[in-house]
Formats: structure tokens, C-alpha cells, sequence
């Protein structure tokens, strides 16, 4: 792979010239804006991987883009981790002593970080709050990437007291509209074609990625690969994956890393280790060129997650054109038409039965 940095002009064969030149005229029209990103850890998860390719292209296009990531202790990302849950449909105690810790190490971020910018984009809940310590120099946007079709009140009444000081807010999906005082605009994220998760890797490196961890493929793959996350239903994936070995033999490869604003990710990634065996790897790493490794050479990928707000790792199986197999959710509902570009799945014995049906009849998958 060329060591470059990509600009616009490298998406013509994949979106043709017509959208190049349209996206090239929409950004003429705000050159030298002065934006910022602001997300809670650098890598880990989705938000890490949309910034980390969207500010490089957004400065190639001449919009001068930034990205900072907040700082905090273990205690104030064990409480916005819960926050994340919440949103999601978990529970929350909502305690004075939880807002007191995430308002005071909010104040803290908002000192280290001088946001006069002419537009800032503040990613999620961890650092939401944020907004209320600085004098706008420009529109403020929320981007919430969680799947809120469930979220729970209690919280959602609280964070709406920072969410309505905003200019707008912005989700992957209608269905995650909320009661608020701002405008709401819904689009999906999409994933980078040139990453090294994505790239058109040659097959001998793909053969060392997995030599490299010993990831056997005299059987085939069945691979699912998202942060240790109880949403993601690795539990799940397993105890299907149990269930369909009992009619055709495979490998089951669980990839995952615990990000920096994830305490829960070392906990639920540990609960799975009694449950390795020769053919159930359970990896935590950080190696995105194994990720494009597997999603290649896997027979069948999963996202059998509980909750979504879009799935990444299902557009990055699409883009390497193998089977998907996805939770009946949020997001991947609008990425899935089942039974035709993939199957959604609500339980881990629907889950085993496409498992077996896809690995029974190879042609279904072309």
C-alpha cells in the first residue's frame, strides 16, 4: 500500500467524477472554516475510525480540521460509559455524586481545550457537557452515534439540558429522533475505502496476519469483530457458533480491543476467556490489518449486536463482499436487506441457523 495521504480526487472510480466535482464546489464554498472534533479516546470503536479518515479529508479539500480528545479518570469513564448504556436502554442511578465527578472533569477539558472555533463538532456523551463553558465563536453540533431507539428517560431529561444548547444534533437514523429543542438531521456514516481495514490487501499479507496469531484456516472462518461490549452479544456469537458446529465444522474468531472510554471492555473481554478453545479464538487487538485480514478471509462475519447505531464492521464486510450476518437492530437494519445482501438474526438460535446455511451453500453467498 502507498504511503500517501488520500484526497478526493482518489474516490472518482469509486463515485464517479459528477460526485468529486459536487463535493469539491460544496467545499469551495466554506474554505479556510476552522473546524474541530471533539470524542472521548483516539482509537477503539467506531467514532476513532470516522474521525481518524474524515479530518485528513476534510483539510485535503482545504476546511482546516482538527480532532481532540478529552481526558479523564477511570471514575468519570465509568460513569459516561453508563451514560452510554442508558442511552442505549440499559439503567442508570443517576446519583448527585456521578453528575458531580462528569460535570467537574468536564470543567477540566473545557480549560485544556480553547474551542473558538468556527464550527465544533462534539461526538457522543462523554464529553456533551462540554458546551457550556465556552462563548460560541460558531455553530456547536452533537453527533450522538449510539443506537437511542430505547433510551432511558431519566437520563435522556438530563443530557437534554446540554443537547438543547446546541445549534443541532445529528443521528444515523430517523428512528432515533428525540423530543428537543434543536434541529435533528439524520445521516449515516460510512466507512474509508483506503484504510488499511479496508484496503485491497495482497493475499500473502493476509496470510501473515494470520500466521502471526496462529488463526488456523484449514476450516472455514466465521468471524465476528467489534469492542468487547455486552451490546455486541459476544456471548451470543459463541453459543451460536456451539450450536451450528454441531452440523458443519468452522473456526470461530472473536476480535475485539478494549478502547480508553471503555472500563466495562477488560472485564467482558476476561469473562470470555474460559470459553477458548482450539477452534474458539478469542483475541483482544489492536491491528487493523488483521481486521482486513479476517473480514477477506472469513466465510461468514458477524454483528449480532443487541444494540446499534450503525454498524461499521457490517459495511467493511460488505465492501470485501462476504457474507453478513447481522442483530436485528438499529442501524444494521438499514445495511441488511435480509435474505438478499446478507441476514438479520434476533436470537442466537436464528444466528447457528445462518451460520449453517451459509456454510452448507457457498453459492448463496456470491
Amino acid at each position: 500500500m502507498e504511503d500517501k495521504l488520500i484526497e478526493i480526487d482518489d474516490y472518482r472510480p469509486l463515485i464517479g467524477e459528477e460526485a468529486v466535482e459536487r463535493l469539491r464546489k460544496k467545499a469551495s464554498r466554506i474554505k479556510g472554516l476552522h473546524v474541530a472534533n471533539v470524542s472521548s479516546t483516539y482509537y477503539g470503536g467506531g467514532v476513532a475510525n470516522l474521525l481518524g479518515s474524515l479530518s485528513l479529508l476534510m483539510n485535503s479539500v482545504g476546511i482546516t480540521t482538527g480532532w481532540r480528545v478529552i481526558q479523564g479518570s477511570p471514575d468519570f469513564f465509568s460513569i459516561t460509559k453508563k451514560m452510554h448504556n442508558a442511552l442505549q436502554g440499559g439503567k442508570i442511578n443517576l446519583t448527585d455524586r456521578k453528575i458531580e465527578i462528569y460535570r467537574r472533569v468536564i470543567r477540566q477539558n473545557a480549560i485544556r481545550n480553547h474551542l473558538d472555533h468556527d464550527l465544533v463538532i462534539v461526538h457522543d456523551p462523554q464529553p456533551l457537557a462540554m458546551i457550556e463553558h465556552y462563548t460560541k465563536g460558531g455553530p456547536w453540533i452533537w453527533r450522538c452515534h449510539v443506537d437511542l431507539t430505547e433510551p432511558d428517560p431519566e437520563l435522556l431529561e438530563y443530557l437534554s439540558g446540554f443537547i438543547n444548547r446546541y445549534d443541532a444534533a445529528i443521528f444515523s437514523i430517523e428512528e432515533y429522533r428525540q423530543k428537543l429543542d434543536v434541529p435533528q438531521f439524520f445521516f449515516m456514516p460510512a466507512i474509508d475505502p483506503f484504510s488499511i481495514t479496508n484496503y485491497d490487501m495482497p493475499g500473502e499479507e493476509m496470510d501473515e496476519r494470520l500466521e502471526h496469531y496462529d488463526i488456523p484456516t484449514d476450516l472455514p472462518l466465521v468471524v465476528q469483530i467489534s469492542r468487547f461490549d455486552r451490546w455486541k452479544d459476544p456471548e451470543g456469537v459463541i453459543e451460536a457458533f456451539k450450536i451450528a458446529r454441531q452440523e458443519v465444522d468452522a473456526t470461530l474468531v472473536l476480535l475485539g480491543n478494549v478502547a480508553t472510554d471503555d472500563p466495562e471492555g477488560e472485564e467482558v473481554y476476561h469473562s470470555l476467556l474460559d470459553q477458548k478453545e482450539e477452534r474458539i479464538i478469542i483475541l483482544s487487538k489492536e491491528d487493523t490489518a488483521l481486521v482486513n485480514a479476517l473480514q477477506c478471509r472469513a466465510a461468514v462475519v458477524l454483528q449480532k449486536s443487541i444494540r446499534e447505531g450503525f454498524g461499521l464492521t457490517v459495511a467493511e464486510a460488505m465492501w470485501k463482499k462476504t457474507p453478513v450476518i447481522g442483530g436485528d437492530t438499529g442501524g444494521i437494519r438499514y445495511q441488511i436487506n435480509d435474505g438478499e445482501n446478507g441476514f438479520l438474526v434476533s436470537s442466537v438460535e436464528e444466528a447457528a441457523q445462518k451460520i449453517v446455511l451459509l456454510l452448507k451453500d457457498p453459492d448463496r453467498c456470491r
